[in-house]
């Protein structure tokens, strides 16, 4: 994970609708230059994500933190373990405590609800996807969190990638027409952005083929069965991507795989997914 601006930004606005104008419990007694020692403890089984998000937040904190990962982000995670331990300016471990742990139990649980529909994949060419239903200004590390569980980052967001669903072939009045305007937008503008191309039954599959070739790079089936998508994957030829998309569970989402289908888009990677119990616990040094 890169960690740039937007990332930055993201632990700046935490911090500060946490802090406010003073962590006035901790100002009130503890010296500003006292420092300290704090380690991770795992108190639920699952996958461990987050760790190193939370040693860039200690850092940025307090650029003389001394972190000791003793797990990393990925691996599987006992109740009981410690992930990490952190030496620092006992203000900055306080004032970021409860920040690492939102950030860590969040992605944690989004990366173990990820490992979980990765593994129903296992043997299958067939590749696990995200979405945007995500939480709002938290998008870049729930996105994190479904790549360390084995997932794979559909678009991030509006802006790179062009995806016509439901809604804009709507107004557009339809596939072919929705296909022909982004088409032209794409090279009025000079844009290199692929095209996809949301398709709810066999005649929506057929326009998108027919419309579609040299334009659209891969075509969505949303809310087919199983059986459905093995029916339109007979008429897509090579040259089109696919991915199934919508009431896809842990209970089916092997019958989606068996299908040859490209890509699986789960939702629920992320708004299903349950945090996992961790704490941050002071080490007397």
């Amino acid at each position: 994970m890169e960690f740039g601006k937007q990332f930055y930004h993201l632990i700046d606005e935490a911090l500060a609708e946490d802090i406010g104008d003073g962590d006035h419990s901790t100002l009130s007694c503890i010296p500003s230059e006292a420092r300290g020692k704090a380690v991770l403890k795992i108190k639920q089984d699952g996958v461990l994500a987050g760790a190193e998000i939370a040693e860039k937040i200690f850092h940025y904190k307090d650029p003389q933190t001394q972190f000791t990962a003793l797990k990393k982000d990925g691996e599987v995670m006992k109740s009981g373990e410690m992930a990490f331990e952190v030496e620092a300016s006992i203000h900055t471990i306080l004032q970021c405590e409860r920040l690492v742990l939102n950030c860590m139990q969040r992605m944690s649980g989004i990366a173990t609800l990820t490992k979980q529909y990765a593994d129903r994949l296992y043997g299958h060419k067939t590749k696990l996807l995200d979405t945007r239903k995500t939480t709002p200004n938290f998008r870049l590390l729930e996105k994190e969190a479904v790549r360390i569980g084995g997932g794979v980052n559909h678009r991030f967001g509006l802006y790179d990638m062009i995806m016509l669903k439901d809604n804009h072939i709507a107004y557009c009045g339809g596939i072919e027409n929705a296909i022909n305007a982004a088409w032209k937008y794409l090279q009025k503008n000079k844009l290199d952005l692929k095209i996809e191309i949301e398709t709810r039954n066999i005649e929506d599959v057929q326009n998108a083929i027919a419309i579609g070739k040299g334009k659209v790079f891969r075509i969505m089936l949303d809310n087919f069965t199983p059986e459905q998508v093995a029916e339109a994957l007979k008429l897509i030829a090579e040259g089109f991507e696919t991915e199934a998309s919508g009431g896809i569970n842990l209970d089916n989402i092997e019958d989606y795989a068996e299908t040859g289908v490209d890509y699986v888009s789960v939702g629920a990677l992320i708004h299903q997914a349950r945090s996992l119990d961790l704490s941050l616990k002071a080490a007397i040094i």
